[in-house]
């Protein structure tokens, strides 16, 4: 092979056909572990806090999970077929050195998911220190009101984020056990949880009947088309990557029918707890409870709940490095091997993922789904249309594997950059702009029409079509 020291490493390289061991099982089992996580849980009970009935919130998500699939399917098919991981596979559309910026947008929200995990794992080692010395939740406050961030939850995040770059100092294979730990006790835990909302509410038939909140077909389509957008946002991020995972793949049955397999029907039922749990919520509390760590809180035996927030705590710890950080820890290591390597850039990844104040993104439902989701969906919905439509309508799903590590070959392009890649990208972008910067307050509401704001509801629908056409008409054109 014709390679590059600046693009060719061990990491990167193609996976030989007898190397590649993944069955549609292993497809199966990697969605299950996946979906199996506190913000699938809270995905879920978000839209019931939103004003969704149960079977509403259950039909978004297999929706939204089912849409997700179709370009994870497309995606994967490179990495099967190639044994090629998602940087290199990016080359194709955007060039050798032009792959660095989907890199780097997956990237930067691997960090933002970081910083999720982290809040939740920092706050279930609150719950449990707040029971056993109550006066942590009395601290003086330390941090400014404009950062919503009370101390005791501020020290656990803190501790917490600690132990995570702690983890990524010893390195990944330390982390193996606890993945193993996370997939017996989630599981456990989401059915003793179902048994208690069950049991506390008297039964099925009081949560399912829980009605809907909104009273018009128009309201709740104005909730709707955001909320399945952001559980198609979701797994945007592996939307683009999973050629990572199928590059391993025995064969394109096995990716295709594991993935149909394991990823809608794990999202839907794992989400049917979340549904049944925060329906029952606000029949035995009063009030809606979204989020299963403060649910948690609610119960009377300190016992319980410290074994519970301990498990909560190892379980985000081991889905947090698997997830968040091998994947953006290694793409800016791509940006300039010789300098940063896997630890540095993990601790990267951790930092920026204080940065985004998540503890913020997630203190309602309206900023999990309508700032994060929907607004990182916009920057990856245009990638993944860009590098679709490259190697189906323009490639033809043919690859020239040697020359996607060669600076000199036909994906070099413009001094490594395919402009026209570039240009798609930044135009599928702009028309969810103002939607996001009036969701987040920047502008306000009547500045632009309501049309144009309203294209931020379909981000990643609006970004993946347009970017799309856009590239496909740019590369159709000669010269």
């Amino acid at each position: 092979m014709n390679t590059d020291s600046s693009l060719y490493s061990e990491d990167l390289a193609p996976i030989s056909a007898e190397n590649r061991t993944w069955t549609t099982w292993n497809y199966a089992a990697l969605w299950i572990s996946m979906s199996l996580c506190i913000p699938t849980y809270m995905l879920s009970s978000s839209l019931i806090e939103g004003g969704m009935n149960w079977w509403q919130a259950i039909i978004t998500i297999f929706l939204g999970n089912t849409v997700v699939l179709i370009p994870m399917i497309l995606n994967g098919h490179a990495g099967a077929k190639y044994g090629i991981p998602f940087p290199v596979f990016a080359r194709a559309s955007f060039g050798t050195a032009g792959a660095n910026i989907p890199a780097m947008l997956r990237a930067i929200v691997a960090c933002g998911w970081f910083g999720i995990q982290t809040w939740i794992g920092g706050f279930a080692i609150f719950q449990m220190t707040r029971l056993w010395i109550p006066s942590i939740e009395t601290l003086p406050q330390i941090f400014p009101n404009s950062f919503g961030l009370q101390t005791g939850p501020a020290i656990c995040f803190i501790l917490f984020w600690l132990l995570n770059m702690y983890v990524v100092y010893l390195g990944v294979e330390s982390i193996r056990k606890l993945l193993v730990f996370k997939a017996f006790f989630l599981p456990v835990a989401a059915l003793a949880l179902l048994f208690w909302a069950i049991s506390a509410a008297h039964g099925l038939g009081p949560i399912l009947n829980t009605p809907s909140k909104f009273t018009n077909t128009t309201d709740f389509f104005h909730f709707f088309f955001p909320a399945l957008t952001g559980m198609v946002g979701f797994w945007a991020t592996l939307s683009l990557n999973i050629p990572d995972f199928t590059r391993y793949a025995t064969s394109q049955k096995a990716q295709i029918k594991g993935q149909i397999y394991g990823l809608p029907t794990s999202m839907t039922l794992f989400a049917f707890v979340g549904v049944v749990v925060t329906s029952a919520t606000a029949i035995v509390f009063g009030t809606t409870i979204w989020d299963p760590v403060v649910l948690a809180g609610k119960f009377d035996s300190k016992l319980l709940v410290s074994i519970a927030m301990i498990a909560v705590a190892i379980s985000t710890l081991a889905t947090n490095i698997a997830a968040n950080i091998v994947s953006p820890a290694n793409d800016f290591a791509n940006l300039s091997p010789s300098k940063i390597n896997f630890r540095k850039g993990g601790y990267i990844t951790g930092i920026i993922g204080i940065l985004i104040f998540p503890w913020k993104l997630i203190a309602d439902p309206t900023g999990y789904i309508f700032t994060w989701l929907v607004g990182y969906s916009s920057l990856l919905g245009p990638v993944g249309g860009i590098m679709i439509v490259d190697y189906y309508l323009i490639r033809k799903q043919t690859l020239v594997v040697d020359d996607l590590y060669n600076t000199k070959g036909i994906y070099s392009f413009s001094k490594g950059f395919n402009f026209k890649a570039i240009i798609a990208l930044l135009i599928g972008i702009v028309p969810n702009v103002p939607g996001f910067f009036t969701t987040i307050k920047v502008f306000p509401s009547d500045l632009f029409p309501s049309w144009i704001i309203g294209l931020y509801s379909y981000a990643w629908f609006v970004g993946f079509a347009f970017s799309g056409f856009i590239y496909w008409l740019l590369m159709k054109k000669k010269g």
